[in-house]
């Protein structure tokens, strides 16, 4: 008999165990459900935010990309201009936990040159991200860290630099926030300093650091002395116009450009605005060696006689001129600074600075030949040279006679000092006008070069620039064993309806050494008003020539130009000419 056996049955309690289990295992799934659909939320949120912010930082102060540029260095390879990742300071708005008054207290205390109310607008006001400061100098960052606050940052930024701060500013430039030359040669080789096949060749200038240190350190003590308004000076390079120095006072640091004051613009003839031109009073910026025409006076007058003697008019430099009194022509009176009385010869001329003189030559010499030579020294046109800031002269409306007789000492005819200088390397270097460079020239290489003065004329005239510094108005220009020749020119500024007697241009145009000319030096004054050796006197021979002898003994050497005292140029033939010294101009 078959056993059955019962099978139990099942427990209430575990059925009840099970669906517990089933609801248990339902609700933790929900709660992962939304615990991850929470969390993708929140992750699309912040990246949403993050992108936002990334955005509304870009739109805020985020520079444009920069383009690498090559350096610049002078003719040593001196770095005057190159790029390197340099530190912006700036402020996140929503993570500032300090007072933003107290912070701007403090961000004034490190950057005093910026206001308390203009930290306190860039923590407060704009965009959510804000600059405090771009171009920022390591230590700065160090001590804007230290204030502890998280909402400010210190991003790195591609930038240019100019690491001999205000050196040959006007002459090196500046960059825009796009990162394309603003001026100088940064804008006139832009194209070939952003060129990737030439990144890593730095483009060589003419410029020597060394001159052009001693250049700007002598004209800033020179324009402290006379409470000038400003000056320019260049050096050039005589025998292949090379610009080895140039500078314009007042001058601006390139890596901190202030905001450029710009004048109302102009309305024109035909009725639409013009910008208006910037006046070298007003801008820090503007380059009075290229960029601002001058009527420089009696430093003219080497290159007038110098035409007289090419075109036969003088051909005796014993013949005497005329200058007992004051020449009238045409309602306009031609008269001398420190008359004579008398009649004079050519060196007397020149080493007297005879206006009248001078004009009499000028007018023998009839209405065509000094305007031609004029024109082959490029005084009539913008100078052939690289800068693109460069005014183009003021040429007499109508070559009369009085403008014949007047620009030949200088007035009636207005030129940048770097024009002059070009005139003055023809004149002594042998008689060839160079085109002026701001490159260094390569050896061998071809210039577009021009006559202007015969070999012969050039000889005599490195006599006579000799004799002015001898025994003429530029006594105090010279450099003793250096053999420096020259001119000085005092001009009054000229002004609606005449001239402002009272405002004076100097200038001292100069080479050295003349036995063999080398280098052009020339430099000039604006409204000099006169030194504690000299009190209210402001012509040339007080302002400007002193300047030129202390530069040239100071450089000269490091230009390979070294003192010779039993060495100078034979100016013996003509000394009997001179019958008395000159007295200062």
């Amino acid at each position: 008999m078959a056993t059955i056996i019962a099978r139990p049955e099942p427990r209430q309690d575990s059925r009840e165990q099970v669906d517990l289990v089933v609801v248990a295992h339902g609700r933790i799934m929900l709660v992962l459900i939304i615990f991850v659909a929470i969390t993708t939320v929140m992750a699309a949120r912040m990246v949403w935010m993050g992108v936002a912010a990334g955005a509304q930082a870009e739109r805020s102060i985020s520079p444009l990309p920069v383009p690498q540029r090559a350096d610049i260095v002078d003719r040593n390879g001196v770095p005057l201009a190159r790029n390197i990742d340099g530190y912006a300071i700036a402020v996140r708005r929503d993570r500032v936990l300090g007072d933003p008054r107290v912070l701007a207290v403090k961000l004034h205390d490190i950057f005093p040159d910026q206001s308390v109310g203009y930290f306190y607008k860039q923590l407060t006001s704009g965009g959510n991200w804000n600059y405090l400061r771009q171009r920022a100098l390591p230590r700065e960052v160090a001590a804007v860290n230290a204030l502890g606050e998280v909402g400010i940052e210190f991003p790195r930024e591609p930038e240019r630099l100019y690491p001999q701060r205000t050196l040959a500013a006007h002459i090196i430039g500046f960059t825009n926030r796009e990162g394309h030359g603003g001026m100088g040669v940064e804008a006139a080789f832009d194209e070939r300093l952003l060129d990737p096949r030439l990144r890593g060749q730095p483009l060589e200038l003419a410029l020597d650091a060394r001159v052009q240190a001693a250049l700007e350190d002598e004209l800033s003590q020179g324009v402290t002395e006379q409470s000038a308004k400003g000056a320019a000076g260049v050096v050039l390079d005589a025998t292949n116009g090379e610009v080895v120095a140039m500078a314009s006072l007042p001058t601006f640091n390139p890596n901190r450009l202030a905001p450029l004051q710009l004048p109302p613009p102009v309305m024109g003839r035909d009725g639409k605005l013009r910008p208006a031109i910037i006046d070298c009073d007003m801008s820090p910026r503007c380059n009075r060696v290229v960029q601002a025409n001058y009527e420089l006076g009696s430093a003219f007058k080497p290159l007038s006689i110098g035409a007289a003697m090419d075109a036969g008019v003088v051909t005796d430099l014993s013949k005497t001129y005329d200058a007992t009194k004051p020449l009238q022509i045409a309602g306009f009176t031609i008269h001398d600074d420190h008359p004579l009385g008398r009649w004079i010869n050519v060196p007397e001329t020149l080493v007297h600075s005879s206006n009248i003189a001078t004009a009499r030559i000028a007018d023998e010499m009839g209405l065509t030949t000094l305007p031609k030579v004029y024109r082959a020294l490029g005084f009539d046109q913008r100078l052939d040279f690289e800068l693109k800031e460069r005014a183009k002269p003021l040429w007499p409306r109508e070559w009369s006679r009085l403008a014949n007789m007047t620009t030949a000492y200088g007035h009636g005819i207005a030129v940048t000092p770097l024009h002059l200088a070009s005139a003055y390397a023809a004149l002594v270097n042998g008689g060839v006008w160079h085109p002026v460079t701001v490159l260094k020239r390569k050896p061998g290489e071809q210039l577009a070069s021009r006559r202007v003065f015969t070999e012969a004329t050039s000889a005599r005239m490195r006599q006579l620039l000799r004799m002015i510094v001898l025994s003429g108005t530029g006594r105090s220009a010279d450099a003793p064993a250096y053999r420096v020749g020259g001119k000085t020119g005092t001009a009054e500024k000229p002004t609606r309806g005449g001239y402002a007697h009272r405002s004076l241009i100097t200038t001292f145009a100069s080479a050295f050494p003349m036995d063999n000319p080398r280098y052009v030096v020339l430099i000039m004054m604006d409204e000099p008003q006169g030194s504690a050796r000299a009190p209210g006197v402001r012509t040339a021979a007080y302002t400007v020539a002193p300047v030129v002898s202390r530069f040239i003994t100071r450089v000269a050497p490091l230009l390979n130009v070294f003192p010779e005292q039993n060495r100078d140029i034979d100016t013996t033939a003509l000394m009997p000419l001179l019958h008395e010294q000159a007295k200062d101009e």
